[in-house]
Formats: C-alpha cells, structure tokens, sequence
C-alpha cells in the first residue's frame, strides 16, 4: 500500500503541479481584464497555494499509511476543485468579446491545460477504482468495530467518484464552450458514467428485493431484532444508493445520455426523489416494469390465492351456520331453564353467544389468508378506543342498557312511567327503550335518559288495589250505603278475597258524605275491575234510592231597613 502511494505520488507531482501551473497563467489572463489591485493580490494566492500543494505531494511518500490515505483523499479534492475552477474560467472567456485580445490569447494557452486535466482525472479515476476495491476487500476481513470505520472511508471514495465524474463532465462542457472538440472525452465520460450508472441501479434491486424478503420474515416474527438490525442497515445503504444514483443521473443528463430507465429505477423508490429527474417516458418505462413485475407475481401465486380466498369464505360461511345453531340452542336452553330471565338479558345472550361464534370464524378466516392477528387486534384496540371517544353519549346508552339488563326495573309488555312518558314497553335494547303510548304513539326513548330518572313500573307486581271513592247525600242512610257498597264489591268475580276489600266511611265533605271502596285484583284485570265497580254504583245507587250529591251552596239575603 506504501509502495502504491509511493508511486502515484510522483506521477501525480509532475501532472498536478503542470495543472497548477495552467490554472495560474489562467487567473492571471483573466484578473488582468478586471484590475491590477485584483490581479496581484490573485497572483500572491495562486502562488502560495502553489507551495502549500508541492509540500503536500512531496510529503505523500513519507508519511505513514493512515496519513498518505488522508494526503492522497485530500490531492483528490483539491484537483475536483481546481478543474470546477477551469470550468469557470472558460465560461468567462467565451464570454469576452470575439475581438479582445485577451480572449484569443486566453484559448491560445486553454488547450494544452485542457487536455493535461483529462489526463488527471482518468489516471485518479483508475487509482480510486484500486482504492476502493482495497477499501472493500479490507472490511470483508475486518473486525465488527472496525466496520464502521471503513464504510465511512467508502462511502467518502464513493464521494469523490462522483465528483471526478463532474468534473469529467465540466470539462466536456468548457471544450465545447471555446469550440474545441471532445469527442473522444465525452465517449469514455459517457461508458463511466454508464457503468456506474448500471452498477448502482443492480444494487438498488438487490437492497430492494432483500428488503422485501425481510419483511415478509419480520411479518411472521416481529421480535426478531437481527433480523430488524440488517434491515434498518440495508434501508440506510439503499437511501445512499439512491442518493447517488440521482446525482449521477444529474450529470448524465447535462452531457446528453438517455436517463430513461435509470430514472424508472428512482421512480419505483420513489423516496426522497427530485420530480424534475422525470418524465413520461420514464413513467411509462416505470409502469411496464412493473406490470411485468406484477403479472408475474399474479401468475405464479394466483393458485394459492385462489385456494386462500376459498379456505376464507368456506370458513365464514362454516362459522356462519354454527353461530346460527349456537343461537338457537341458548334461546331454547333460556326457555327450558324455567329461570325469569327479562326478554332483554334473553336478546343479549343469544346475540353475544352468535356474535362471539362469528366474531371466532372471522379470526381463523383472516389467519388462513395470511393475515397476523395479533397486529390486526392491536389496531381494532387503537380504533375501538378512537370510536369510544366519539361515541361517548351513545356509550353512555349502553352502560345505561346494561344497568336496565342487570336490575331489571322493567320488562317488555309492563306499564311504566318514565322520562314524562306513560305507555307500555314493545322492545329493549342495550341503547334505548321503545314505548307505545295508549293513543298509538311509538316513542324510542335512550336508555341514559330513564336510568337518570325516577322509573314507575305499574305492572311490576302481580296483584293492585283499585282506589275509589263515591259521595252519598247527608241525608242518606250511611249503614245502607256501606252494606250497598260491600255487597257490590264482593259480588264480582275478580275481586280477590286475599286480601280482602276496604270500604270505609273516608270524609265528610262540604256536599257529601265520602265513602272510600278498595278492592284488590290481578294487575291485568285492574281497569276492569274500575270500571265495572263504578258503573255498578251508579245503577245500585239510583234503584236503592241513594243519591250522589253535587255540590251545592246556601245563599242567604239580609234585608237591611232604610
């Protein structure tokens, strides 16, 4: 390796320096079109940079191997630097007048500079080709600390490829600029800058296709950290290839190469790429290339597609006929058990029981596609905790519901009085209530709206007293009037004996004398047991010649004398 600097520093001593050289005649023609001020003080830089860059080649030789590496990276930056220089040159030449003298005595010494920077560059183009092939064999072999190192030192050598090939590019342009040909300079600029082109574009497949195999790895072991750690390597590889791939393609374009289907390749990335690289062509190409990708892919693993998208829906529909049977068999172990479950409790069961079938068949569906239930359980957490948020008043009907379902304050067919609505209970659910009025009324009431709120349940209990009360006349025979009452009550048959009927002299009104009658009957026959009693009283009353006073009031005149 000593051996190897050794060697190319005294080439590069003598056409570097001759470079040098070149470079200054050129800054001193061209500052003297400026100012002489500008002009020395011009001069007096070149010729300092000049020894400083002498001391460096001679010094190449005798240092260590470490610091030649560093020398010969640093030589190389210089010279990338000093033809951009040439190439800036060059353009202010070529816009200088046609007759100024200093423009033809400027291309008059461009030529002979021009050609000796070609020389440069191909010959540190070989030796970095050398460098890096070294550079690569050396981290085969290295330790894994050392790794690191190295592929910081490559991707540097990389670095420089890239800018040797600029500057091949620049010089192309300034020959041509002061209308000299470079034929010859654009055809071998041209064959490096496709065989560079090809070689990044195969090692972005080569990332991109591993990266997939990766993937579909990691999809079935999540944990495998080895696995992730070469991954998030290769990511960060493929981003550097990408990178350079665009820079290149930047140079390609400036000297005229076709980009087309290098671009697709930065296309099918498509991260961190510059829209200005393409255009339809190259999205046309991109499109081709992976349709082909695509319909390959369908043709090879369209029978096992098939197969899954059967397994999947056989199984569903599988899942489906047990859930429908489960169904059936809690509805009838509900009605054989003998338990008073409410019809509510009785719906959520045989629904949850169904649901939970279901909710099992469509899991095992989704594993059979390949499918990961554990990520896919994940996100139905994260969403149901999203959706609970949004839902919150309609939550709050459910717990509602399931306070209504354990409690049970009221069941399907009772007489309730709730929320300010009086009717009877049609159907009940989780969320809300739905209550049809005596006038036909359909009322759907949410569940959070009864729960917070003071529930009558009239039919709750099996038996009720019927509350009446009938005025008699002052004048009326009380005894007879009780024993008319007693004998009325008594007399219909849904009038229980247990427990046994009240009828008691209640108030002496203002018009009346008040009699108050409390049978007790089944809670369905209570209306009529109301009904019958009070029109009974009516027609008793009129043949016993028992009047029912209305009220009255005495008005008495004083006459007062005059």
């Amino acid at each position: 390796m000593r051996g190897q600097h050794r060697r190319g520093s005294g080439v590069l001593s003598s056409v570097f320096l001759c470079l040098l050289f070149a470079i200054s005649h050129i800054e001193v023609a061209a500052q003297e079109v400026v100012s002489s001020s500008k002009l020395a003080k011009s001069i007096d830089d070149i010729d300092e940079s000049i020894i400083l860059l002498k001391s460096l080649v001679e010094n190449t030789g005798t240092t260590t191997e470490a610091d030649a590496e560093a020398l010969v990276f640093r030589l190389d930056q210089r010279i990338i630097r000093l033809v951009a220089d040439i190439a800036k040159l060059t353009r202010h030449i070529s816009a200088l007048p046609e007759d100024d003298p200093d423009r033809r005595l400027l291309q008059e010494r461009v030529p002979g500079d021009l050609s000796k920077a070609d020389q440069v560059l191909i010959q540190r183009i070989q030796q970095l080709d050398e460098r890096i092939e070294t550079n690569n064999e050396r981290y085969k072999n290295a330790a894994e600390v050392e790794k690191y190192a190295l592929q910081a030192h490559g991707n540097g050598l990389e670095t420089l490829r890239l800018g040797f090939y600029s500057s091949l590019v620049e010089l192309i342009e300034s020959r041509e600029v002061i209308g000299l040909s470079a034929a010859v300079l654009r055809q071998k600029t041209s064959t490096l800058l496709y065989q560079y082109a090809e070689t990044i574009s195969a090692r972005i497949e080569l990332y991109t296709t591993t990266l997939r195999e990766m993937d579909s790895r990691l999809a079935l072991d999540a944990n495998n950290t080895g696995v992730q750690g070469a991954a998030n390597e290769i990511k960060i590889a493929l981003a550097v290839e990408v990178r350079r791939l665009e820079s290149l393609l930047k140079l390609m374009v400036r000297i005229e190469i076709d980009t087309v289907v290098y671009r697709s390749v930065l296309l099918r990335e498509s991260s961190g790429v510059s829209l200005r690289l393409f255009d339809p062509e190259a999205l046309r190409q991109t499109l081709e290339d992976s349709w082909g990708s695509v319909s390959d892919a369908v043709s090879r693993s369209l029978p096992d597609i098939f197969l899954k998208l059967l397994a999947f829906v056989v199984i569903l529909i599988a899942f489906r006929a047990l859930s429908q049977l489960v169904k059936r068999v809690v509805s009838s172990a509900l009605i054989k058990s003998g338990a008073e479950f409410s019809t509510l409790l009785k719906d959520v069961l045989i629904s949850v029981s169904g649901a939970s079938v279901m909710m099992l068949g469509i899991l095992v569906a989704l594993s059979q596609v390949g499918i990961s239930l554990g990520p896919a359980l994940a996100g139905l957490g994260v969403a149901g905790f999203i959706v609970g948020f949004a839902l919150q008043d309609t939550l709050g009907n459910f717990a509602a519901g399931g306070m209504i379902l354990f409690y049970r304050p009221y069941d399907v067919d009772d007489f309730v009085e709730v929320a300010g609505t009086i009717g009877l209970v049609k159907k009940m659910t989780l969320v809300s209530t739905t209550i049809n009025t005596f006038d036909n009324q359909t009322l759907i009431i949410p569940n959070s709206k009864i729960w917070g709120d003071v529930i009558k349940n009239v039919t709750a209990q099996k038996t009720r007293r019927v509350d009446l009360e009938f005025g008699v006349s002052y004048s009326d025979d009380l005894e007879k009037t009780e024993r008319v009452l007693r004998e009325i009550v008594e007399s219909h048959e849904k009038v229980l004996t247990d427990p046994a009927p009240n009828i008691r002299l209640h108030t002496l009104g203002d018009s009346s004398v008040n009699f108050v009658v409390r049978p007790w009957t089944k809670t369905p026959d209570y209306w009529e047991v109301y009904w019958d009693i009070t029109r009974e009283v009516k027609m008793r009353f009129d043949r016993e010649g028992i009047s029912i006073p209305f009220p009255q009031r005495d008005v008495h005149f004083y006459k007062q004398d005059s």
